[in-house]
């Protein structure tokens, strides 16, 4: 009985500690929500405010550089404390990722919304690691729980958000310690953003095909499409992941004063909409990516809105990178329904968790997170697509202090040997 009572003592202290922390991550994602909805109703009626773009860059770079620069790493400041915890993570964290992100959006701006709400969440949650004065390993869980509840909350994917907190550290490994705080929060802060009037955009897809093991040539013509798209998400995912971080590369080679990076970049950005002529590629692109599930678009969407962001998040904006590989892999997804036999719904859906999936190699994160958007018919598809997408991306990651526990590739390893290094970062 010794262990019960060890197992019921832990779920009654971590089931405390993640209900709060999920209402927090909920509330911010709330904040979060809410904000860049204003932002992007603002910038959309007043279409002036994107030549403001490079000024609203300088700004958040002089922010940054003279406010934030312990917060500045954002993310992988988070995955770093995990691996090796060192310090608390600033409680400034929040309110100048928020500002940041907003600014970017409302300026005009190519981002996404996941990594403020995972930066949100994971700081504030931090804060209890020194008020409990819990120890390392603890504080290490209470990391991957803030995480989960910022992930799930924002999308409003609760059993993906879980994943995704346990899963997005190390390539190859998932961590069961934190998997009940995780669960808790992410289904806590889920239902707290709802519960502040928030709502999440409803993709359930209509044309979802059986896999007909009765007929086996049409059975194997879908399961051979699902298998081909995968790979082509995966090389989109390892393009996106390079291009991005090549970019902001260039814009640190180039340009020695920080605050300097962003502002050059909007410049750019900025031409590039006038250039375009539409500010479709533009904030989070959620009219796009639904879209994407109803009506034939361009085959070229899913390429612009990764030059878009890439430059912007490469120059030095604040944002996260998870709505715009939705929007690529929807939108490739769509292109491919051109040549793939399978619904366009379908493959759009595939490609929003697929793109996802591989550049930040969760692919569990991504098939869960398949099933609670699309519903359980789509599950095999999205899943299929998911895993083959997560192979052909390489080791490259979005995020950069991500980690590799077990390589992807037998050759690369002797099997049972754990490999503990960084992810590649071209």
């Amino acid at each position: 009985m010794k262990d019960q009572s060890l197992a019921l003592t832990q779920i009654i202290k971590w089931l405390a500690i993640a209900t709060v922390a999920g209402i927090l991550c909920g509330t911010a994602s709330a904040v979060l929500l809410a904000s860049l909805e204003l932002a992007t109703d603002w910038r959309e009626a007043h279409h002036w405010m994107i030549a403001l773009l490079p000024l609203g860059g300088l700004l958040s770079g002089l922010i940054y550089h003279y406010f934030g620069q312990s917060v500045e790493a954002g993310n992988n400041l988070l995955l770093e404390e995990i691996h090796d915890p060192k310090q608390s993570i600033p409680l400034r964290m929040p309110p100048l990722v928020l500002l940041g992100t907003v600014m970017t959006h409302l300026f005009g701006g190519s981002a996404g919304r996941e990594g403020t709400a995972l930066q949100m969440g994971a700081s504030l949650a931090d804060q209890f690691a020194r008020i409990l004065q819990l120890k390392e390993s603890d504080r290490r869980i209470l990391l991957m729980t803030g995480i989960s509840g910022g992930f799930a909350s924002v999308f409003g994917t609760p059993l993906a958000g879980a994943v995704f907190g346990l899963e997005v550290l190390v390539i190859g490994r998932i961590r069961y310690d934190g998997l009940f705080p995780c669960m808790v929060a992410a289904i806590v802060g889920d239902y707290a953003t709802l519960k502040w009037g928030l709502h999440h955009t409803d993709f359930r897809l209509a044309n979802v095909p059986s896999i007909r093991l009765e007929d086996f040539s049409g059975g194997a013509a879908d399961l051979l499409s699902a298998i081909l798209a995968g790979a082509v998400f995966g090389w989109v995912a390892l393009l996106f992941a390079t291009a991005t971080h090549k970019t902001g590369q260039l814009f640190k080679t180039n340009i020695g004063y920080p605050p300097l990076r962003p502002m050059v970049g909007g410049v750019f950005v900025a031409i590039a909409i006038w250039a375009v002529g539409t500010t479709k590629y533009i904030g989070l692109g959620i009219p796009t990516i639904v879209d994407a599930f109803h009506v034939q678009l361009p085959s070229w969407d899913f390429a612009a809105k990764l030059a878009f962001t890439a430059l912007t998040l490469g120059a030095g904006f604040k944002g996260g990178e998870v709505t715009p590989l939705f929007y690529i892999g929807a939108t490739l997804g769509n292109a491919l329904s051109l040549i793939l036999p399978l619904p366009t719904d379908l493959l759009a859906g595939m490609g929003f968790v697929a793109v996802f999936g591989a550049a930040a190699n969760t692919p569990l994160t991504s098939t869960i997170m398949a099933v609670e958007l699309f519903g359980l018919p789509a599950g095999a598809f999205a899943g299929l697509a998911c895993v083959v997408s997560y192979l052909c991306s390489g080791h490259v990651s979005i995020y950069r202090a991500q980690r590799i526990g077990f390589s992807k590739y037998p050759r690369d390893r002797d099997p049972g040997v754990l490999v503990v290094q960084k992810t590649q970062s071209n």
